[in-house]
Order: structure tokens, then C-alpha cells, then sequence
């Protein structure tokens, strides 16, 4: 066995596993297929095993190569440790900081947060990944990341902001055309606009809010960006942040008392970028804008 192996080998490998296709992870590593195919190819002859076997779907693990698995997921953690801490020296507050969010928060209340900082701090640049996927902060997916639940990684720095609550909002020219739901039952004459695939958040909506059921709702996206433009084109009722609600005159709120789900909202960053100026100044005012928008 060769005990030279390069990690980029290993690299590759994961991306593998991870997309099940080497065209899929050499999207995701930002290689070429060729060079994910000769990566693992290499793996193989260097470990004297197969890692993977064709199928129709793509490339099957094989019972190795799922045992490897740990290990390798080891090497790619360190690798990034390595990464946060040489990027986290030097001086000043500049270079390259990303942050994850969902794509409400991130179109609706980190724009005007963003643009202060970067007057603040000219030689920062910010990268938004927008997604309600939970990046993992371990594997350097994201640097920064505002979450809707409480993070339970135990080497994450992270600040509670408060609760974001969500109710149901209508544009009141909707309301005068169909008139105003009084009760929960009422809402089935109504256009309801909801989610598609359920997530979990909404199995956890579907728990605490009587009737919140994807056959209630007569206009299905998944995207939430696409539910708020359908909620402020009068197209019907359905979930708002009530922050963002409230700065729109022209929406109303209904049935208040049936309906109120609270996201529990947290900024969190790997411990080892504590000391980064870079990062702390962004989790600082990342803190300082939801704060404000919660309260």
C-alpha cells in the first residue's frame, strides 16, 4: 500500500460518495470529471481495492469504501481546520468572508446589514450563499451562518438572537374581493398558499398549528421568496415574517390567534475563526441587524 496517498485523492473520493456520479462531484469540487475519474482510479490502485461499481443510478460504494468513509470525512475536517486558521491571520478587517442564510432573510434583511459593513470595512468581501440547506460549518461550506434552529455542534461559536414569529398575512384589496376568514374552516374557500414538499420545519408547523396540511393549500411552492411574492401580488393567504409584514401597509393579518409559529434564530462560526477580524466583524454586525429587525 502506498503511504504517500495525496489528500486530493481523498478529495475526490468523498465527492463521490457524496453525488454518486464523478461528473456530480467534480461540479461540487470544481474540477473536471477526468480528473475526479483519474483521482479515484488512483485511489484504488494505491489502496489495492475497488471503491466503487456502476449502476444505472451511478456509482455504488462498495463495503470499503463506506468503511472509509469516517476516515476520510476526518481528513477533509482537519484539511479545513488547517484553512480557517491560516485564513483567519494577518491584519485588518479584509478578504473573503461567506455566509449562509435562507433566501427570505437573505433578500429581505441582510442586504442593507451588508452594505453598512462593507462601508465600514471597503476591503471586505462578502459571499451570500442563499439556501434553506444547513451548510456545514465544520467542513468550511460557510464561514458565518444564521440559522433557524439552535446549532448542537459543539465547536460553533454562537449568539442567540431571539424569535423571528410568523403569521398569516393577505393583501387587504384580497381581503375585500373574498372577504376576511374568521375562522380555520373558513380558510377552505380561500386561496392558501403553502409548501409543496414537506420539510422540517413543516413537520414541525404541521404539530403545533391546527390544520397546517399540504391539502389546504390551492398554490404550492417550496420556494419562500415565491410565497411572499405571491402574498404581496394579492394572489391569496399565506406565512409571513411578521417583521417583514409590517413594513407593507397594504397586508393584513389573519386568524392571529390560530396561527403563530416562532423561528428561534441564531448567528453562529466555527470557534477557530473567533480570533479572525475579518469574521468576528461580520458575525458583530450580522448580530447587531438581526437584532434590530427582531425587536
Amino acid at each position: 500500500m502506498n503511504s504517500t496517498i495525496g489528500w486530493e485523492f481523498y478529495r475526490s473520493f468523498l465527492g463521490v460518495l457524496k453525488e454518486g456520479s464523478l461528473s456530480g462531484a467534480a461540479r461540487a469540487l470544481g474540477i473536471t470529471q477526468p480528473t475526479a475519474g483519474r483521482h479515484v482510479a488512483a485511489l484504488e490502485e494505491a489502496l489495492g481495492v475497488v471503491l466503487f461499481t456502476r449502476s444505472q443510478t451511478g456509482l455504488m460504494p462498495t463495503e470499503i469504501a463506506l468503511a472509509l468513509r469516517p476516515y476520510a470525512e476526518a481528513m477533509e475536517s482537519t484539511a479545513a481546520s488547517l484553512e480557517r486558521t491560516a485564513t483567519s491571520q494577518g491584519e485588518g478587517v479584509r478578504g473573503v468572508v461567506r455566509v449562509s442564510a435562507s433566501d427570505v432573510i437573505g433578500v429581505e434583511v441582510l442586504p442593507p446589514v451588508v452594505a453598512q459593513l462593507r462601508e465600514r470595512h471597503p476591503d471586505l468581501k462578502v459571499e451570500l450563499v442563499l439556501t434553506d440547506r444547513i451548510h456545514d460549518l465544520l467542513r468550511r461550506e460557510a464561514d458565518i451562518a444564521v440559522r433557524m434552529m439552535r446549532p448542537d455542534q459543539g465547536q460553533l461559536v454562537a449568539r442567540r438572537i431571539g424569535q423571528i414569529e410568523l403569521g398569516l398575512y393577505a393583501r387587504k384589496d384580497y381581503l375585500s374581493r373574498h372577504g376576511e376568514p374568521r375562522t380555520v374552516g373558513e380558510l377552505a374557500s380561500h386561496s392558501v398558499i403553502g409548501y409543496d414538499q414537506p420539510s422540517a420545519f413543516v413537520r414541525k408547523a404541521e404539530k403545533s398549528v391546527q390544520g397546517y396540511r399540504r391539502d389546504m393549500f390551492s398554490l404550492r411552492t417550496d420556494n419562500n421568496l415565491a410565497q411572499l411574492a405571491l402574498i404581496r401580488c394579492g394572489a391569496g393567504i399565506g406565512f409571513c415574517q411578521v417583521p417583514i409584514a409590517k413594513r407593507d401597509d397594504s397586508l393584513t393579518r389573519v386568524l392571529a390567534k390560530k396561527f403563530s409559529l416562532q423561528l428561534e434564530t441564531w448567528v453562529t462560526m466555527h470557534e477557530d475563526l473567533r480570533n479572525s477580524p475579518r469574521c468576528r466583524a461580520t458575525f458583530d454586525a450580522l448580530v447587531e441587524g438581526l437584532q434590530q429587525y427582531v425587536a
